[in-house]
C-alpha cells in the first residue's frame, strides 16, 4: 500500500519536474530573434514612406503595453487583485474580496468536517471553494463588462468618425461619446474625458484606460490615435476602417464560439459528469464514498483519476480554444 502512494507521488514529482524544465529551456527561436532584428534595422535605415509607417506602428504598440501584463508578471498579488476588481466596473474593495473569501473557507471547513470529520477533506474544501468561487465571480462580472464593452465601442469609433468629419476636435468627440453612449463605453470615454479635463494629454487618459481594461480593440484604438498624431493623415478615415476591422472580429468570434459550442457542451458534460455520481452515490450510500477518505487505496485511485480527468480538461479545452 505504501509503495503504491510512493510510487503516485514520484510520477507527480517527475511530471512537475518534466513541466518545469521544458519551461526553463523553452525560450525564443535564435532564428526568429535574428529575423526581428534585421528587421528593426532596415526599418530604421529604409526611406521608404510604408517602411516608416511600419516603424512607427511597431513602436507605438511597444510603448501602448498594458501595464496589467506587467502587474500580472512583477507585481504583487495584491495589485494584480486589485487591477481585477477595477476591471469589473463595481465598488468592489480588496479587503471586502479577502473577506468574503475568509468568510466562505470558514463555512465550508465547518460544513464538510461536521458532515463527513474528515479534517483534511475540510481544509482541502475551504480552501478551494473560499479562493475559488469568488474568483469566478469577479472573471464572470469582468468577462460580462468586456463583452458589453466589445460589442458598443464599433458604434462609438463610428459615432467619432461623424464627429471628426462635422469638423469637432478629438477631445470634443470622447466627450459627445461619452455622453451619448450608454454602458461601460459611455462610462470609460467620461473618464478618458475627465482627465484631460484636469491636465493630462489625451495619450495619458487613454493608455491608463487601456492598461485597466487590457483589450486588444481597445488597444488597436490608443496605437491608431498616436500613429495618426505622429504621421499624420485622415484620422475619420482610419477610424471607419477600425470600426469596420472590430465588427469584422466580432462576427468571427461569434462565428468560432457556433463552431465550437457542441465540442465545449461535450467537455463540461465529461467533466462534471463523475462529480454528479458521487454525489448521487453519496446521498444513496454515504458510507460507501466516505472510504475515498480513508482507504489508501481509494485515496490513491481518486488522485489518479482526477489527475487524468484535469489533463483531459486541459486538452479539451486548448482544442477549442482559438485567438483572433
Amino acid at each position: 500500500m505504501e509503495g503504491m502512494i510512493e510510487t503516485v507521488i514520484m510520477a507527480v514529482g517527475l511530471l512537475l519536474a518534466m513541466v518545469l524544465v521544458y519551461a526553463a529551456l523553452s525560450g525564443p527561436s535564435a532564428s526568429k530573434e535574428g529575423s526581428r532584428r534585421l528587421q528593426s534595422v532596415r526599418f530604421r535605415h529604409s526611406q521608404s514612406a510604408k517602411d516608416r509607417v511600419e516603424a512607427q506602428y511597431r513602436k507605438s504598440l511597444a510603448a501602448n503595453t498594458p501595464r496589467a501584463t506587467k502587474l500580472a508578471g512583477s507585481g504583487s498579488r495584491l495589485e494584480v487583485l486589485q487591477m481585477r476588481l477595477k476591471r469589473t466596473g463595481k465598488p468592489w474593495t480588496v479587503a471586502q474580496y479577502l473577506y468574503v473569501s475568509g468568510g466562505i473557507a470558514m463555512f465550508m471547513i465547518l460544513f464538510v468536517f461536521i458532515k463527513t470529520g474528515a479534517a483534511v477533506l475540510a481544509l482541502a474544501a475551504g480552501i478551494l471553494i473560499g479562493g475559488g468561487l469568488p474568483h469566478f465571480v469577479v472573471g464572470w462580472a469582468i468577462n460580462k463588462r468586456i463583452k458589453n464593452f466589445v460589442t458598443r465601442l464599433p458604434d462609438a469609433m463610428d459615432l467619432l468618425v461623424r464627429g471628426l468629419r462635422s469638423g469637432l476636435p478629438v477631445t470634443e468627440t470622447l466627450g459627445v461619446v461619452a455622453r451619448e453612449v450608454p454602458g461601460p463605453v459611455g462610462v470609460e470615454f467620461k473618464l478618458v474625458t475627465d482627465r484631460i479635463k484636469v491636465g493630462r494629454t489625451m495619450e495619458e487618459a487613454l493608455q491608463e484606460t487601456a492598461d485597466r481594461l487590457n483589450l486588444p480593440e481597445f488597444n488597436f484604438f490608443c496605437i491608431t490615435l498616436a500613429i495618426q498624431r505622429e504621421t499624420g493623415g485622415n484620422l475619420a478615415e482610419t477610424l471607419s476602417n477600425l470600426s469596420d476591422v472590430l465588427r469584422k472580429r466580432a462576427q468571427m468570434k461569434l462565428k468560432i464560439s457556433a463552431m465550437s459550442s457542441e465540442s465545449k457542451a461535450s467537455a463540461y458534460i465529461v467533466g462534471a459528469l463523475p462529480f454528479i455520481v458521487f454525489i448521487l452515490i453519496y446521498t444513496i450510500n454515504p458510507e460507501y464514498t466516505l472510504q475515498f477518505f480513508s482507504d489508501e487505496r481509494l485515496i490513491a485511485t481518486g488522485l489518479g483519476g482526477l489527475t487524468w480527468l484535469g489533463i483531459g480538461a486541459f486538452i479539451m479545452a486548448k482544442m477549442v480554444s482559438f485567438e483572433i
